[in-house]
């Protein structure tokens, strides 16, 4: 072996030394780089794909398909789940809205569905101007024949309390009753001007009649706003001549017999407040009074 001076062996020895350092370090950071690439794509896989708590499919407690009840159930971050009230409910402590008392019924109300009829506050000790409804909001109907009939909407008639099926003798078919309940003329006086006007009625006023729908003598309130209307002339009226009301004719005969036991109070007021001009045929009266019987009134002229 020639004689190497000792300078280069230990060079050559060296170089060798890196030589091996240096693959072993390249092929370490590789395998790190390798570790962490499958590392980030293992997380993002995790973070994408759905848990057992939190994914978008259906689970038993979280799910946004029907409950058995039929509405969603609550998520995690529900206001529910929170304590927090829904959107659009009452705060705590807030009073529900009431509805309308049972059985009351504003002035201008239409009759309640099963042709039951209003009832009035009844005869008063002294009564005082009722208020109407809007100018020009009631609108009158007219019969085949031309005959006025009042708004439903409007007027759809108010019983008086007092008189009942258990009190006929004692009130309507006792003589004098419906004179002692009447308003005074200083009372329906300006109701029937402001009537006039809730009707657009632009006739004489003389002649027509502030009708009470169901008379007194059936059984009206005597000044309830929605028993009464200004009724104008009946077909054949000459102008200046007053009212010419057949109505009350019918009312009379109807009154009759209800106290006589031929009808019914509570159908009697029903059949006048619908139409006055079918009323007898509905209730089964003879077209013509019979012999005696009286046509007219003179404690009731509507």
């Amino acid at each position: 072996m020639p004689n190497v001076p000792r300078w280069a062996v230990l060079a050559t020895a060296c170089a060798a030394v890196l030589t091996a350092v240096g693959g072993c370090s390249s092929d370490s950071a590789k395998n790190d780089d390798d570790q962490q690439a499958k590392g980030a794509k293992g997380a993002s896989a995790a973070s994408s794909a759905p848990s057992s708590a939190g994914s978008s499919a259906p689970s038993s407690a979280g799910s946004s398909a029907p409950s058995s009840a039929g509405s969603p159930a609550p998520s995690s971050g529900s206001s529910a789940a929170s304590g927090r009230p829904p959107t659009g409910s009452p705060p705590s402590g807030t009073a529900p809205a009431r509805s309308a008392p049972a059985g009351t019924a504003p002035a201008g109300s239409p009759r309640p569905p099963g042709g039951s009829i209003p009832v009035g506050p009844g005869p008063q000790p002294s009564y005082t101007v009722q208020q109407q409804p809007a100018a020009g909001s009631c609108h009158y109907r007219f019969t085949p024949a031309k005959e006025p009939l009042p708004d439903p909407a409007c007027t759809p008639g108010a019983t008086n309390p007092k008189v009942t099926r258990a009190t006929l003798k004692t009130t309507i078919c006792r003589s004098g009753y419906t004179a002692g309940i009447r308003p005074p003329t200083n009372i329906t006086g300006r109701e029937k001007t402001a009537n006039a006007a809730s009707y657009g009625y632009k006739g004489s006023l003389r002649d027509a009649e502030y009708d009470h729908l169901i008379s007194l003598q059936l059984g009206g309130d005597p000044n309830d706003p929605r028993n009464l209307w200004v009724e104008p002339p009946s077909p054949g009226h000459k102008e200046g001549k007053g009212p010419n009301n057949p109505k009350d004719v019918v009312e009379t005969r109807i009154k009759n017999a209800i106290c006589s036991g031929k009808v019914d109070l509570v159908a009697a007021q029903q059949a006048i407040a619908r139409d006055w001009t079918t009323a007898l045929d509905v209730l089964g009266i003879p077209g013509k009074p019979a012999k005696g019987e009286a046509t007219s009134d003179p404690d009731d002229d509507g």
